[in-house]
């Protein structure tokens, strides 16, 4: 099994170019099976998430194939609507099937998800937004299965916010009789670039971007090509790196626009920040401020960063509160950051951070996605050796993230 080895203490200077969005590609290669026409799509990472679900999609009979950043997809041909649990068990996100497979076959049968144990994810949402569009669905044996004619467009409101819930109703309301709308919707920018997809395939939308989405159906969507959007999730990875360690980089191919809440608290931290339309600057002078903040829904302070601006923490001046509102159990980072030195209380959903002069290198186990990036930050700031194990979570949402860090001037490298 893969770990990483980093020798920290070294400030990261030059330019990276940052990757399209994992959260936005995977429901993205899921609207594929919405039509029948060829979809192309640019700037796809090379990701283990992604290649799960290109697997999954062939297993259902779409034709893929991957030309570096770019992927041809092509489902005018069919063969199953099953998504079974040896594929799904690794990536919650391919219940992302369930809504476009329903309303292009009229069935599918998809197993419960799985993923990163950070916490409960349930796909209630899912389905009652399915059942009030006139699918007939049940729970059977660890399966989701789906059975419908035409759906038919409705009024949903989610009782809670849903990420993935929102992208799979969105899919099945753009082939659904009449109109649908969806109430409590998520905002976050990678349903914004899925919905620009759809209506690029000829989807009718309206409200995407808001808590408010109305989506009139239509009989076929035909083929396009899209470019994914870039990860502000990695965007904003790199940016904590380069706070904790000091130094002055330039990232690529980035959106500033998707990352206002991030921005706002590196600033508070003392990172010098400059923007452009699709570049970010970024430059760090002494140690940081503890920084406190509370996770919710875009457009506040992504889950996804929580680890990671947590690491900065740290090493800040000062001490620092975080709340977790979105995952129950997504402080499985602090026991490994505090066995490189930090000093971290966890109350609840709270975590109190006390900053320290210095992190000490260690050997560390990465338990999530998220929980492997704040590793790798905190090894690069942390006087002596780092080894990060069970790596394979970070190869799930950053591509070829070592390689990047070396071209940044960072002593990072893999063992096998």
């Amino acid at each position: 099994m893969d770990k990483l080895l980093i020798c920290g203490g070294r400030p990261l200077q030059g330019e990276v170019s940052i990757s399209g969005a994992k959260n936005a590609a995977l429901p993205i290669l899921c609207a594929a099976l919405l039509t029948a026409e060829p979809l192309v799509l640019d700037n796809v990472p090379a990701l283990r998430d992604v290649d799960t679900m290109l697997t999954l999609l062939q297993r259902l009979g779409v034709q893929a194939q991957r030309e570096g950043s770019q992927v041809h997809l092509q489902a005018d041909a069919l063969t199953g609507h099953e998504a079974p649990y040896e594929l799904v068990k690794t990536m919650r996100a391919s219940i992302l099937v369930l809504g476009p497979l329903l309303a292009r076959t009229g069935q599918a049968r998809v197993s419960l998800p799985g993923g990163c144990a950070i916490g409960q994810r349930p796909v209630d949402q899912h389905i009652r937004g399915l059942q009030a569009m006139g699918a007939q669905v049940r729970i059977e044996h660890g399966y989701v299965v789906a059975h419908a004619g035409r759906l038919q467009g409705a009024d949903i409101v989610t009782d809670m916010v849903t990420v993935t819930g929102t992208e799979n109703l969105l899919m099945a309301a753009t082939l659904a009789e009449g109109r649908t709308v969806i109430e409590n919707a998520a905002c976050e920018p990678e349903i914004t670039d899925l919905a620009r997809l759809l209506i690029a395939m000829g989807a009718r939308i309206e409200g995407h971007g808001t808590d408010r989405i109305v989506v009139q159906g239509v009989a076929q969507l035909h083929g396009a090509r899209h470019r994914i959007v870039a990860d502000r999730i990695e965007t904003g990875t790199f940016l904590c790196a380069v706070a904790a360690t000091g130094g002055d980089i330039t990232l690529r191919d980035a959106a500033p626009e998707t990352l206002g809440a991030v921005l706002d608290k590196l600033r508070d931290a003392g990172l010098e920040i400059t923007t452009g339309p699709d570049w970010i600057r970024a430059r760090m002078r002494g140690r940081p401020r503890a920084t406190g903040f509370r996770t919710s829904e875009y457009p506040g302070f992504p889950t996804d960063m929580q680890a990671q601006l947590m690491a900065l923490d740290t090493l800040a001046e000062g001490t620092a509160v975080i709340t977790e509102n979105i995952f129950e159990n997504r402080y499985m980072h602090v026991q490994e950051l505090c066995r490189l030195g930090a000093e971290i209380e966890i109350d609840g959903h709270t975590a109190v951070v006390t900053g320290v002069a210095e992190l000490l290198g260690a050997t560390v186990m990465a338990t999530d996605l998220r929980a492997s990036a704040s590793l790798v930050i905190a090894g690069l700031a942390a006087r002596g050796q780092t080894t990060i194990e069970r790596i394979y979570h970070l190869d799930r949402g950053y591509q070829c993230m070592e390689h990047k860090l070396q071209a940044l001037g960072a002593d990072i490298r893999r063992l096998s």
